[in-house]
């Protein structure tokens, strides 16, 4: 790096430490009469007196001149009096190669302990999306090699999809399928505010030494508090950013977008944000699209996402639910229903869409999945007629085909945690056995 690259930085470099002092600790907030920062700088919160340590903490806000902190630690041996240093500057995460298969924390530290070697940049953690007018358009398919999704709700490279889904219908399995099948150049998957008891679960149980070894899982505990919940999505994404500016395809998979929501409702209500539907705070609402709009394509490469929506009581319109469906490419509803019989993945054609599947797939291709919805919605229309022996065969030639062709299609889109086929043989078995209204 040349000096005159150097300039810059040198210039904003201050010969002065500040430093202020802490006068309230209300619940998760911090209070302190300085130092001079801008919200979102972090700050080092000096504890301990025989051994002191510091605690990191950023700047949420302002009240009557002090300052607003929340700790990415827990709060218990801060003290009136304790001293409070800015660093001028926002988060910031080492990244590098190096970080590929192993799992870090919030802010980038690999979680055992370990230290990571390697060329590591500092990356920020909040950048701004892609200008819209340099996003090119999505024209290629990813393979996920899973049969429902290529099939039916074919994502592009650099689309942002949905999957919503109540507890237990088998998200984290869904997530685990295509981190193991698709064919991305790196898959980074973000727990936010998971049981600790289920990482290692997903780790070994779902993802595998197979799936891990091409993959950055970021994890951020339920127990941590809310600021480690937000920056552990924050960072995620931007390990996707760095490395998509290498020029790679990268999937980003995130459970769940609901959690980063709560978590900023918790910060919101600390600072004293009126709460508004539901209990969610507008801050709430405005961190989403930041949040979900850096993902997609760039002039380097792209980031195909997939957030996790955990929709309380399986009802699909709650708050969160409703905004994230109305930022996203495209959505998928896994059905309880589908899961309680054994049938995974639990996806509910009906109510699931790709909204640039028509950009991205063969007109055949297009015409068997609308083939295939058709059928599943006539049968599904009649499907209590046909289960209480009303519906008598020849009374409609639709419904009859769609009765024969239900099976078959069930058996089609149900799939093995180990069952893999990239994206052409899944389409190819498809419409060899549904085109041209299954005659083929």
């Amino acid at each position: 790096m040349s000096i005159h690259e150097l300039l810059p930085q040198i210039k904003d470099i201050s010969p002065f430490k500040h430093y202020g002092k802490v006068t309230q600790v209300l619940g998760l907030m911090i209070e302190s009469k300085g130092p001079q920062a801008s919200v979102g700088d972090l700050c080092s919160i000096i504890v301990g007196k025989a051994f002191p340590r510091k605690i990191l903490a950023e700047v949420v806000g302002f009240r009557d001149q002090n300052v607003l902190l929340m700790p990415f630690d827990r709060v218990e041996e801060i003290s009136p009096g304790s001293l409070v240093e800015t660093m001028n500057h926002p988060l910031q995460v080492k990244v590098s190669s190096a970080m590929i298969g192993s799992v870090v924390d919030s802010l980038g530290r690999s979680f055992d302990g370990s230290e990571l070697e390697g060329g590591f940049q500092s990356f920020s953690t909040d950048n701004p999306p892609p200008n819209p007018l340099k996003r090119p358009r999505i024209s290629e398919p990813l393979s996920l090699g899973v049969k429902a999704m290529d099939g039916l709700f074919s994502v592009g490279k650099g689309q942002r999809m949905g999957i919503f889904a109540g507890s237990g219908v088998g998200k984290s399995t869904l997530m685990a399928m295509i981190a193991k099948n698709s064919n991305a150049d790196l898959n980074v998957i973000a727990l936010i505010g998971e049981r600790g008891r289920e990482v290692r679960d997903f780790i070994e149980r779902d993802l595998g030494d197979e799936g891990l070894n091409n993959t950055i899982v970021v994890v951020a505990t339920s127990d941590q508090p809310a600021l480690m919940r937000i920056k552990g999505a924050m960072t995620a994404t931007a390990i996707c950013e760095y490395f998509r500016d290498q020029g790679l395809n990268v999937t980003l998979m995130m459970d769940s977008v609901t959690r980063v929501a709560m978590a900023q409702r918790e910060i919101g209500l600390a600072i004293g944000e009126p709460p508004t539907t539901k209990g969610y705070t507008p801050s709430v609402f405005a961190i989403l699209p930041r949040l979900l709009e850096r993902s997609g394509m760039n002039e380097s490469g792209s980031i195909t996402a997939f957030y996790t929506v955990l929709v309380d009581g399986d009802d699909m319109n709650e708050p969160i639910a409703d905004a994230v469906r109305g930022i996203l490419d495209g959505h998928l509803v896994l059905d309880r229903k589908l899961a309680n019989k054994g049938h995974f993945p639990a996806i509910n054609v009906l109510t699931s869409i790709s909204r640039v599947m028509n950009d991205i797939v063969s007109e055949e291709h297009q015409q068997t999945a609308d083939y295939i919805r058709n059928m599943l919605a006539t049968y599904h229309d009649s499907e209590d007629l046909i289960n209480i022996g009303v519906y008598k065969k020849g009374s409609n030639k639709e419904v009859d085909e769609a009765i024969n062709m239900y099976p078959e299609i069930m058996a089609f889109l149900k799939q093995g945690l180990n069952e893999s086929n990239d994206f052409s043989e899944n389409v190819k078995m498809m419409i060899q056995q549904f085109g041209k209204g299954g005659q083929a």
